[in-house]
């Protein structure tokens, strides 16, 4: 990546009014075309949002989209149409015991509405308040309860199962944060309480210690930064076996999704514990020593974003793709082409990494550290200016997407590859588009000076 140095919040405003705008179009042709019966909507094609009977895991991302258009700009419709399919839709998500995703889906819908009335952007009612706590409270201890214990600390398991580790998951740690935020713990067999706080650090520990590489020496293809998709144990002994890959090209490969992942978990659990008492960290060996590791796999993952991904900030969908060679020695050097004929790149990774990218820019600045803070906050703004434009930036009103060129699963074929095209491009996600508008906020709100978008409680 070219990392442009020049680029401030305030430049971008012109492009992000005209961003939210858009954003604004594609929400209401989704409320007005989509078929709900079908399930969530989770990727378009040729245009039009379908679903996927995976698992419900972008829904809170269709409707925490609707609540992101009303905070950046106050179309009350907007909020009205996120509170209405909050309460109407997302229950069932809160007590789901059979899925990871409880940060995406549910801190992005109960998190976000519970967000506004603390800033007084919208009116605490008292009882909607109480809804939205109690929600956020049973989420966290929901998503807790999926837990794998190892010989030292454990994960949240994926739904492949017990032995399955995601690199995603590090953002489900939002749901874990929240509820203790507020004061929740789980409770287990005899009454025993368990820390949510401590679930959340372990989680963290062991995504950093076995899905990041660090040039270390781990094994042959030990590259500083690089991300395994899928982290395998042996229930059996609690032994580590190897990395896996669902949706990248190999367990050897970066998966550029699941790095992003990485890149923007790590930062926003950064900033959410240092607002946290040093007590709380007595038990995990003080507050340097988990701030330390989690820094230590931001940046790395952050490096390898900026050093892997296209000269415009735009990442191919896997690093090690096996056709990325045809492209050329220099196809880094240049803007991501989303057109090629080999490999899809894959704009909903640059969209959650560019909010990791600021956000990691702003805690090294609150540390100190100001040459790296200029160069993390620099490299995520690029990226967004990126997507902010064509060919990434949706201007079809027949096209309900709103970030193009962005890929689901392509081992299973998920994709749709248009006529005259090799491979996926010129479609949307829910999470691609959704992650804009988080990112797309956040930059807003830096450039004309309102509350920090965090996901966390003021």
């Amino acid at each position: 990546m070219i990392i442009d140095t020049s680029i401030t919040p305030e430049s971008l405003l012109p492009s992000l009014q005209v961003f939210w705008e858009i954003s604004g179009q594609k929400i209401t042709s989704i409320n007005r075309d989509y078929d709900s019966s079908q399930g969530s909507p989770v990727f378009t094609i040729g245009g039009l949002y379908t679903t996927r009977g995976w698992t419900e895991w972008t829904q809170g991302f269709q409707y925490g989209s609707e609540i992101l258009q009303f905070d950046a700009s106050g179309d009350g419709s907007m909020l009205e149409l996120g509170r209405q399919n909050t309460l109407a839709r997302m229950a069932p998500h809160i007590t789901h015991f059979g899925v990871h995703d409880h940060g995406f889906n549910n801190v992005s819908t109960y998190g976000n509405l519970l967000r506004l009335m603390q800033e007084g952007v919208i009116e605490a009612n008292h009882w909607e308040k109480n809804y939205y706590e109690l929600a956020l409270m049973a989420s966290g201890a929901v998503q807790a309860k999926r837990w794998t214990s190892l010989p030292v600390g454990g994960y949240i398991y994926s739904f492949n199962g017990p032995h399955s580790l995601f690199a995603d998951t590090i953002r489900s740690l939002r749901a874990l944060a929240v509820s203790h935020q507020l004061g929740h713990a789980l409770m287990d067999e005899n009454d025993r309480s368990i820390s949510l706080l401590g679930r959340l650090v372990e989680h963290a520990k062991t995504t950093a210690d076995y899905a990041v590489y660090y040039g270390e020496g781990r094994d042959a293809y030990d590259v500083r930064g690089r991300t395994a998709h899928e982290s395998l144990f042996n229930l059996n002994d609690g032994n580590y076996r190897c990395p896996n890959s669902q949706q990248g090209f190999s367990p050897f490969t970066t998966w550029t999704r699941g790095l992003a992942w990485i890149i923007a978990g790590y930062p926003e659990q950064l900033e959410f514990l240092a607002t946290r008492p040093d007590e709380e960290f007595e038990v995990f060996g003080g507050r340097e020593s988990v701030e330390t590791f989690m820094l230590k796999a931001a940046r790395a993952s952050c490096e390898f974003y900026i050093e892997n991904s296209a000269a415009d900030g735009i990442p191919y969908w896997d690093t090690g793709a096996p056709e990325l060679y045809k492209l050329g020695d220099d196809y880094l050097s240049r803007p991501a082409d989303p057109f090629n004929q080999f490999e899809p790149v894959d704009s909903s990774a640059a969209a959650i990494a560019s909010q990791g990218l600021i956000r990691l820019g702003h805690y090294l600045e609150a540390k100190g550290d100001s040459d790296a803070a200029t160069r993390y906050r620099q490299a995520g703004l690029t990226v967004l200016r990126t997507l902010l434009h064509e060919p990434y930036l949706s201007t079809s009103p027949s096209h309900q997407g709103l970030i193009l060129h962005s890929v689901y699963h392509r081992p299973n074929g998920w994709d749709h590859i248009p006529e005259g095209q090799s491979v996926p491009c010129g479609e949307s996600s829910m999470w691609g588009d959704y992650h804009a508008r988080e990112v797309a906020l956040y930059v807003l709100r830096m450039a004309t000076g309102k509350p920090y978008y965090k996901f966390y409680l003021s």
